[in-house]
């Protein structure tokens, strides 16, 4: 498959597992490939809030994220990652993530990917995807004479504290523009602009309000009956949101440069009954900015 077009799968979470951050890492893989052999990048990314499948907290929260990722020659590849909220009274690390996966070509036009994914968040994180405690990720894209890339990823997320797992499903369809020799005759510039939708169970949603929101244990729940009533929804299957995005990546040598504008409109939200501190609001703009430098 061309070294210009986006192996689009988009990862959980969460890590950061956001989406977004996975449109942009893919990205940047497809750029930073020296052909067979064993790469190493350190990248650090901003995130202007954590939007987690449509769902955001009252209060905007940025997130910096480092990571060091090493990819094998063989597709195989591991990495590691922290959140670190700038915006924290304490302004600690508050949490990571490592992941072991691998990406393939199944023919030119058809790829792969497959990872697990284990997070780690500490016991005073507030952010909605922080009930998550391992994830496990498939996905494939296809490009159709490189006019677009339809891509389909399948997650399935292990839940904490007692709370159901979650089956997420994303759709994509994206698009490359790509020019080489903006600055330079060997730098190269890629516009990948793509719609997605978010769909599955919501029980992360459920352990947020449960554990964070409300701050109250499983077994007592039966003692907010209102509450208790609508989140028990929560593990059904539902469209969580659609994304519309625009993955800017430059190329300079060993350094590559992302910036990612994304509009989230959330659907299936919990009633206003019980997002009492919660946005209201059934869109989301957010962008991720980062820099990438390959050893």
């Amino acid at each position: 498959m061309k070294t210009l077009y986006l192996n689009f799968a988009v990862l959980l979470l969460v890590f950061a597992c956001q989406n977004v951050m996975a449109q942009d890492e893919l990205l940047i893989d497809s750029l930073a490939k020296t052909g067979k052999k064993t790469t190493l990048k350190g990248s650090i990314n901003f995130i202007s809030n954590n939007v987690f499948y449509g769902r955001a907290d009252t209060t905007t929260t940025p997130i910096v994220i480092p990571q060091l990722k090493v990819t094998f020659k063989n597709g195989m590849y591991l990495s590691s990652s922290f959140y670190f909220l700038p915006n924290s009274a304490s302004q600690q690390i508050d949490g990571g993530n490592t992941v072991a996966g691998y990406n393939f070509d199944l023919t030119d036009n058809l790829s792969g990917s497959f990872s697990f994914t284990k997070l780690f968040y500490s016991s005073a994180s507030t952010q909605i995807g922080s009930s998550v405690s391992s994830t496990i990720s498939g996905g494939l894209d296809y490009d159709i004479a490189g006019i677009v890339t339809p891509s389909i990823q399948a997650e399935y997320s292990f839940i904490k504290n007692g709370f159901g797992n979650d089956f997420l499903l994303n759709l994509g369809i994206s698009h490359d523009f790509s020019k080489v020799g903006i600055f330079g005759s060997n730098d190269l510039g890629v516009i990948s602009p793509s719609i997605e939708a978010n769909l599955g169970s919501q029980n992360f949603y459920d352990a947020y309000f449960v554990t964070k929101k409300y701050k109250i244990t499983k077994k007592n729940l039966a003692k907010y009956p209102e509450v208790a009533k609508v989140l028990n929804k929560l593990n059904a299957f539902n469209l969580l949101d659609y994304e519309i995005a625009l993955p800017i990546v430059y190329k300079t040598g060993p350094i590559i440069f992302a910036f990612t504008p994304t509009y989230a409109i959330t659907e299936n939200s919990l009633p206003s009954t019980i997002l009492k501190r919660v946005p209201l609001n059934s869109d989301l703009f957010y962008f991720t900015l980062g820099v990438t430098y390959r050893f």
